[in-house]
């Protein structure tokens, strides 16, 4: 379990995090959200000891990270894969880690094999792929047969089958009952893996629910297609004034968000205009996720 109560860290006149409160529960992975500069790095380093906080405090097994007897068995952490020397072997990287707790050589060989890289333990990690070093950093994370696991972005570089992999360990790991924080900004990904989701917008939490019901929230959008698209546009709005959205969906098409698809049929039968298309299309996490951020992102580009 993770728990931040009050947590704030401000470098200078900047604040990263901003009176954070949350419980990342054991036996489910949590997906950690939010779009840059919003501060999930920044709480992935107050979690692990790599920064204190200004203010509020953060713990893991109900414990601070400083206080951890033996911190690779409580908490297994990939927050930068490059974080390696580039003259060591994958296994001599390993084996280093494992000396700090006494973990033997054969868990190293153990994490190798099950991480993919027993082929490869022997050469310096300078040669090794995106792919590659991020296979080492979840064997490094996965080193103590820790209780909680907080990773950041674990896929990023991974091939499809790297993907598969690391989305089947993870929910492995949670159905185990332990706590596994993920960060990602790839959507279809973390809405196959994660069971419940916390966003962050400019240091503040801004979502803390289900993935299902924060996916809902996002809204089903109906997809409507006519050869007289303008004048369905303006007999929609006329009839439905309120809580009515309606977006270019490509070559004579819509996409109306707040309205029925029976509601668009009924209005289109009353003018009689001829539709193409009336579809509803279910909200996605990528949807949710915008729908929340949109006025969130720090780093907007033009």
């Amino acid at each position: 379990m993770i728990e931040a109560r009050g947590l704030t860290k401000r470098y200078g006149a900047k604040t990263a995090v901003d009176t954070v409160d949350f419980t990342i529960e054991p036996g489910r992975v949590t997906g950690f959200l939010g779009p840059n500069g919003a501060g999930k790095s920044t709480s992935m380093r107050l979690m692990v000891g790599l920064d204190r906080p200004t203010a509020g405090t953060v713990t893991v097994n109900r414990r601070r990270y400083s206080d951890l007897e033996a911190p690779l068995h409580e908490v297994g952490a990939l927050l930068d894969a490059k974080g390696v020397h580039p003259g060591r072997s994958a296994r001599s990287h390993l084996r280093a880690l494992a000396a700090t707790h006494g973990i033997s050589d054969l868990r190293v060989d153990a994490v190798l094999e099950q991480t993919g890289l027993s082929e490869v333990a022997n050469k310096r990690v300078g040669g090794f792929s995106l792919g590659m070093g991020q296979r080492l950093g979840i064997a490094a994370a996965l080193l103590g047969d820790p209780r909680v696991l907080i990773l950041d972005e674990p896929v990023n570089g991974l091939d499809p089958d790297g993907v598969l992999w690391v989305r089947q360990l993870l929910r492995h790991l949670a159905s185990e009952g332990r706590t596994v924080l993920l960060s990602s900004h790839l959507m279809s990904e973390m809405a196959q893996t994660a069971d419940h989701v916390i966003v962050l917008g400019r240091g503040r939490v801004v979502a803390d629910a289900p993935i299902a019901e924060f996916i809902s929230g996002g809204g089903d959008r109906v997809i409507v297609r006519s050869p007289d698209a303008a004048r369905l546009a303006s007999a929609l709005l006329a009839e439905r004034r309120v809580g009515l959205s309606l977006e270019p969906a490509g070559e004579h098409g819509y996409a109306a968000v707040g309205i029925a698809a029976a509601e668009v049929g009924a209005v289109a039968a009353r003018h009689g205009i001829v539709l193409h298309e009336l579809t509803t299309a279910t909200g996605s996490l990528e949807d949710a996720y915008l729908k929340l951020t949109r006025d969130q992102v720090e780093y907007a580009a033009a």
